[in-house]
């Protein structure tokens, strides 16, 4: 793994490396050698597309100069415990999906259905995880005028991710079905029912 260490405040180091697999990888080995304590009191760490902030290090600049000669494994695939999220596909975006990806809806559907998601990161609005799985031969434009309401619980696509909006809000992801899932709820603990590391399923509602 290519990586760049950079300061980022007092105690926090960001890291660039070179694609999502190896953000993906990086914050899974991050997760685990903080769970085994010896990252001391780290505080937060926060992935992104190719990137993993970790925040509340004792001494950044050792850390830095470390983190650049990890060895880090694949991320495993969070398969088991993954949360299922079922989907009624009826998407305004099915079709043209289906036609990008030269299969029928119900092609399309089985794909989604087969496809072991993992959650890359989270951001956009609160409780949206940014999901891979999708082969990269899959992966779709937005939409070239994105639309100014797509309702909560929607299923999206977007370049190599899938996701699905909290909330109401703006936004140009080609939408393919509908989930009733609570996404991000301020009364639960935690808020968000999905974050970077968790595994998800889509099931086609009955």
């Amino acid at each position: 793994m290519r990586a760049r260490a950079l300061p980022a405040g007092e105690s926090a180091v960001l890291v660039e490396v070179e694609n999502g697999e190896q953000a993906q990888a990086l914050h899974a080995e991050v997760e685990r050698r903080r769970a085994a304590g010896e990252l001391g009191a780290v505080t937060e760490v926060v992935p992104a597309a190719r990137t993993v902030l970790v925040a509340g290090l004792a001494d950044p600049r050792a850390f830095a100069a470390d983190v650049v000669r990890w060895e880090v494994p694949p991320p495993a695939t969070a398969a088991a415990g993954a949360v299922e999220l079922s989907v009624r596909f009826d998407g305004p975006d099915l079709a043209e999906v289906a036609g990008m990806w030269g299969m029928s809806r119900e092609g399309v559907v089985a794909t989604v259905t087969g496809t072991a998601f993992r959650v890359a990161f989270c951001g956009f609005a609160p409780g949206f995880g940014y999901l891979t799985g999708l082969p990269p031969e899959l992966a779709v434009p937005r939409r070239a005028t994105p639309r100014t309401a797509v309702p909560p619980g929607s299923v999206g696509l977007a370049g190599p991710y899938a996701g699905v909006y909290p909330r109401a809000s703006p936004g140009g992801w080609q939408i393919i079905g509908t989930t009733d899932a609570e996404l991000w709820d301020p009364a639960r603990e935690p808020a968000a029912l999905l974050a970077p590391g968790t595994g998800v399923r889509f099931t086609a509602a009955r």
